[in-house]
Parts: structure tokens; C-alpha cells; sequence
């Protein structure tokens, strides 16, 4: 169950007057996949009496009691701004590919608009989404729901009183395990494109997302100008466009270092975390449970905080002004990744006598020899997979005898300049 918004956070941005007295409309537009879960936190707030779910859009009817009896259901967005007048906020839990079209439709209305994760596919349609947000004066929240979790302030006081030494970098570790049935659950999963529109649906800008975007927080990178470089080493064990075994590394602003290693093809699925890298100590957010683990000479701790729901602290905003936790400005960042990503050669494949495959069917999920081990290094030593030498990363293939020696890097670090950043 969701907290509601500290007061800590009540400092904020801009509200709306005459919104306090009534129940805020809402509209959502995606009732399957993640919808659905939005679909619990509407009915939840509904019977709180802080929301009224109006209507709802999905080319796919929804489940039948899946949604209140008084709400209108339509086929798509454009149906239901047709039919649904007075909007207060809209939320957009749709195929990436289509963040950027219905984002912009949902903020040419008076509504603002809660935007699932990740924003958009391109950096390009991302500074286009900022610059329609700030010409609509409408308030837009990224569904980033880590972001909301009170261990971040603490985490915060924690860098500052020099509990775990000097911040000398931080880290992400995600081992998921994701079965042939997983890519073919829709059209879009695993591709980087369909029919030359970016979908970019990797490891982590989709399934782990959340663990690069909790550690750029953690991190102080928000903005575009909050990042230095992007570096990514991506790879494939599954027959799809996409990485699901990847290593990304950002330097900040301030030179301070971000390794994200990520898999889909774990032997199992454990609870991802991030790592802050102490000269003194280390604390380790496990950030689905909202749990921080901190190490140090005198001992260790283990704490389990509260979190803020997204919908109602942007609820809170409109009311009374509180800050957005996860406002689009401050995705600017986790944009930059995905940029590198998307921009990135194709992922190389990893040869098939370094898998194992588990399992039956669609049931079976491809398993990366060794790849906790190979995470657990490029963390420690902020390297990737072809900085480490494992056996199939890009830095260990040769070619064959005879063969014309191409001499290729196996990573490319992007710059970015200070401020409003433009695709590669």
C-alpha cells in the first residue's frame, strides 16, 4: 500500500486552484500489461475518494469488471477526448512506440498527463514532449515508481554525513529471468524498431529500466546537463533485435561513475539493487522493496522504507503545489541512455556454447554461462563485459585465419553538451 506524499516533498512547483473539493477526473489510456496495475491504484483512490475514473482507452476491451460500470470505454485516445470532456489527468500505459504520439495528443487538452516509463523512444521526441509540456503550462509525471521511495532521502543524508567514506561510485545490478514466451507476449517486445519507428525495448530501457534511473538519481543526474558521457557494451542471447544482457556506464557532470550491468538470461531472478561505493562503506538499495542495506567498519543496518504513489503525489501537485517526484525534466538524464542505446550498433550475439537453455517451450529461458559472476566484476571495477574479457564479449573475437583484421571499439562514449542535448 502506497504512502501518502511526505511533507517533506510539499515544496513544489505550481498547483491548481479549485481542484482540492472534488474528486480529479481521470482518464487511462492502456488497460492491459502495466494498465492494469493502474486500473488497482484507480479503484483504490476511487474509493478513497480522490479520483473518478471516467474512461478508458485500449484497442483491446478491457476485462469485463476490470473497470467501474459508470466509466466510458473507447477503442483509442482520440475517441475518448471525443467523448470525454473536462479532464484532469491522463495516464498514458501504452507500447513505447506510442508515448510520444498520445503524450503529445494528452497534453494539447487542459489534463495533465502521467507518462509510463520510459518517456519516449528517442531523444528527439523527447525534447519535442519537453517543449509541449512547457508550451501547455500542463504538469507531466514519468512512472518511475522507485523514485517515489523514502530510502532516497536517506540515502541522500547518508552521502552527506560521510557515513560509507567519500561517494566514489555507484552501481546497478539486475539478474531477471524472461522466457521465450516473454518476447512474444506483443507485437513491439525485444524490437528495436517496427516498420522504422523506434521502439528501442532493451534491457534497460524497458524490464530494468528502473535500475538506471534509480541509480542516475541517486546519483544527482536529472537533467540532460547532469551527464557527461554514455558508454554501452550491449549483447543478445535471445533471437531478438534488442540487448538483454548489457553493461552501461555514465559519467556525471561531476566525474563521478554509473555502472549499470543488466541481464534478462540470469539462472534466476533476484530483487536488482543499486550500489553506492564508498571509500568507508557501501549501501546497497534493493529498490522493489524499498529496503537499504549499509556496511560499514562499525557493522551493518537494514532498513525498510515507505514509498509516495506516483498518481497521488501528482494528485498533490494539482491540488496544492507539492513537487512532482519524477517530473519529464528530470528524465532528461535516463534520455541520454536510452539515446546511446538506441543509437548503438545492433547488440552482438552471444555464441550459443556460452548459454544453456532451461525449460520447455516458450517456458524456456536462455541462461548466460557464468553472467553473475561477470556482473558482479564490471560493478566492482565500473568495467564492461569486453573491458573484462569475458569469453563472448566483443574484445575476444577474432577472426578467422586469413581473414581481413577490422579493428573495432567495442564501446563508444558519448558526450553530450551542457543543457538541451540533440540525438546523435
Amino acid at each position: 500500500m502506497a504512502t501518502p506524499p511526505s511533507a517533506a516533498s510539499q515544496s513544489g512547483h505550481h498547483g491548481h486552484a479549485g481542484h482540492a473539493a472534488s474528486a480529479a477526473r481521470v482518464a487511462l489510456v492502456g488497460v492491459h500489461g502495466f494498465g492494469a496495475h493502474h486500473l488497482g491504484n484507480l479503484e483504490r483512490l476511487q474509493a478513497a475518494g480522490v479520483v473518478d475514473l471516467v474512461a478508458v482507452a485500449d484497442p483491446q476491451p478491457p476485462e469485463p469488471g476490470s473497470v467501474p460500470a459508470a466509466a466510458a470505454v473507447f477503442p483509442g485516445l482520440t475517441e475518448l477526448l471525443a467523448g470525454t470532456p473536462d479532464l484532469d489527468v491522463i495516464i498514458v500505459a501504452t507500447p513505447i512506440q506510442t508515448h510520444a504520439p498520445l503524450g503529445r495528443a494528452a497534453l494539447a487538452t487542459t489534463a495533465d498527463l502521467y507518462l509510463e516509463k520510459p518517456p519516449v523512444a528517442s531523444l528527439a521526441d523527447f525534447n519535442i514532449l519537453c517543449d509541449a509540456a512547457q508550451a501547455s503550462g500542463r504538469s507531466v509525471q514519468i512512472g518511475f515508481q522507485s523514485l517515489g521511495s523514502h530510502a532516497l532521502a536517506a540515502l541522500e543524508e547518508l552521502v552527506a554525513s560521510g557515513t560509507i567514506g567519500t561517494l566514489e561510485g555507484i552501481s546497478a545490478t539486475g539478474r531477471w529471468v524472461r522466457d521465450k514466451a516473454y518476447y512474444k507476449r506483443s507485437r513491439w517486445a525485444g524490437k528495436r524498431s517496427i516498420d522504422g519507428i523506434d521502439v528501442v525495448d532493451g534491457v534497460a530501457t524497458n524490464p530494468l529500466a528502473h535500475a538506471v534511473a534509480t541509480a542516475l538519481r541517486i546519483a544527482g543526474a536529472r537533467t540532460t546537463a547532469d551527464v557527461a558521457s554514455v558508454e554501452t557494451d550491449l549483447y543478445r542471447a535471445n533471437d531478438i533485435e534488442s540487448d538483454d544482457t548489457s553493461v552501461i556506464r555514465v559519467r556525471t557532470a561531476t566525474g563521478l561513475p554509473i555502472t549499470c550491468a543488466l541481464t534478462l538470461c540470469a539462472s534466476e531472478s533476484v530483487e536488482p539493487y543499486v550500489t553506492l561505493h564508498g571509500s568507508a562503506g557501501t549501501a546497497v538499495f534493493h529498490y522493489t522493496e524499498d529496503r537499504l542495506t549499509v556496511t560499514t567498519p562499525a557493522g551493518q543496518t537494514e532498513q525498510v522504507f515507505g514509498r509516495d504513489d506516483l498518481t497521488e503525489n501528482l494528485l498533490a501537485h494539482r491540488r496544492e503545489g507539492s513537487e512532482l517526484i519524477s517530473p519529464i525534466t528530470d528524465s532528461g538524464a535516463f534520455m541520454l541512455v536510452l539515446e546511446a542505446i538506441r543509437t548503438a550498433p545492433a547488440p552482438t550475439p552471444i555464441g550459443p556454447q556460452y548459454l544453456r537453455w532451461e525449460g520447455d517451450g516458450d517456458a524456456a529461458h536462455a541462461v548466460v554461462i557464468g553472467i553473475e559472476g561477470a556482473l558482479e566484476r564490471a560493478t566492482r571495477e565500473h568495467a564492461t563485459f569486453s573491458e573484462l574479457g569475458v569469453p563472448w564479449a566483443v574484445s575476444a573475437v577474432l577472426p578467422p585465419p586469413g581473414a581481413v583484421r577490422i579493428r573495432r571499439r567495442p564501446f563508444l562514449g558519448r558526450p553530450f553538451p551542457e543543457g538541451r542535448a540533440s540525438p546523435s
